[in-house]
């Protein structure tokens, strides 16, 4: 058991409370980082969806208005071409769905991108040099991974398996992420394809601590104060959390996603691989009941979402979900009700929206009191 004041992460990473906001590409930009990095944890700047002046507008924006660690995390899957076979069984799935919405399957579609870490992204990181480089689906080339050690950055990637998690030490990661099947977005599945044989957080954590000497972050249904303590119990280093920074202003979900947290049922997600081609928990939709969360006819990552797209946009200008992709980890329940139950956030609420529109640095701060 490590204690949460006593965390080694807090000299590794100069943090006060060893508590990470996980980046969620598409959910979160700097302004999350800022306000998370400034409350004393550490925020984290998503650049998959990015390219390199993107990712220096937001890192330029963290840096005018913080002076403290932040993470940059990057995927680095190896990209795969599609064949036109599977372009077109993946047209020919999604067929029925076009033709009752009145959109036309063959207009040309724009490509999903999901770039890898590169070299120009690299020269970056050397540049702006943050405290903390994380990766999604292993880890880039060696070459890579020694330039960003040069320039001082501390690195971190996801493991789902004990096996990963020491490939992952052993391949030279400062501290390993044991993400356990509950959490939300996308698996950082790298050395298997099982989704069967994925394991919860409560079993997973305990085995990475055992197998690996670097520091363990907790990862997966960890959504409020009393989860947070369990994994620190089980021997945790620190805490990432996702799902619980959906429920901040800062957080950049639509309104539509926003009030699918609100009110959805507890047990209300699944894996799927419909929206990016790799597994990835959110909330139920209309697309993963009717395929079934994962289907066989899914092009490579990422592009299976380039032909959900059309009708993610017909259907939500009606206001509904129907092809959306609603990323959540499984504990979002527990964080609404302990958002609801708590007399601190709920006097500052005006409203019940309010509740689920919380400063990130109230949300941080709501979680370290709440640990004690």
């Amino acid at each position: 058991m490590i204690a949460f004041k006593q965390s080694p992460l807090l000299d590794l990473f100069d943090i006060r409370y060893p508590l990470i906001q996980a980046p969620m590409a598409g959910a979160n930009d700097a302004d999350l980082v800022i306000e998370v990095s400034n409350a004393g944890a550490l925020g984290s700047l998503p650049c998959a969806m990015f390219d390199v002046a993107q990712a220096r507008e937001q890192l330029e924006k963290i840096r005018a208005s913080s002076n403290q660690p932040f993470n940059v995390n990057f995927f680095c899957h190896e990209e795969q071409a599609v064949t036109e076979r599977q372009e077109l069984r993946w047209r020919d799935e999604l067929a029925p769905f076009y033709k009752a919405a009145g959109l036309d399957l063959n207009k040309p579609l724009k490509a999903a991108s999901r770039e890898p870490f590169s070299e120009s992204m690299c020269q970056l990181m050397e540049e702006f040099s943050p405290k903390v480089v994380s990766f999604h689906f292993g880890l880039p080339d060696r070459a890579l991974l020694d330039r960003l050690k040069a320039a001082g950055c501390k690195i971190i990637s996801s493991a789902t398996t004990v096996e990963e998690a020491i490939w992952l030490e052993s391949h030279g990661c400062d501290a390993v992420i044991a993400q356990g099947v509950e959490a939300g977005g996308h698996r950082g599945m790298f050395l298997t394809s099982d989704i069967a044989t994925q394991t919860a957080s409560l079993s997973l954590l305990p085995q990475i601590v055992d197998a690996v000497s670097v520091p363990v972050i907790a990862a997966g249904g960890f959504a409020e104060a009393r989860g947070v303590k369990a994994a620190f119990t089980l021997g945790a280093a620190a805490v990432q959390l996702g799902t619980a920074y959906l429920f901040t202003s800062e957080s950049l979900i639509t309104d539509l996603h926003r009030r699918a947290l609100l009110e959805s049922d507890s047990d209300n997600t699944a894996l799927t691989n419909l929206f990016s081609g790799r597994p990835a928990r959110g909330l139920m939709t209309r697309v993963m009941q009717e395929i079934g969360p994962i289907s066989a006819a899914i092009p490579p990552f990422p592009a299976a979402g380039a032909a959900l797209a059309p009708l993610k946009k017909h259907y939500e200008q009606q206001g509904k979900t129907d092809f959306t992709s609603l990323w959540a980890g499984q504990g979002y329940a527990a964080t609404r009700r302990a958002l609801m139950t708590d007399s601190a956030i709920s006097a500052k609420a005006s409203s019940v929206n309010d509740l689920y529109s919380v400063p990130a640095a109230q949300m941080t701060q709501w979680l370290v009191d709440a640990i004690g």
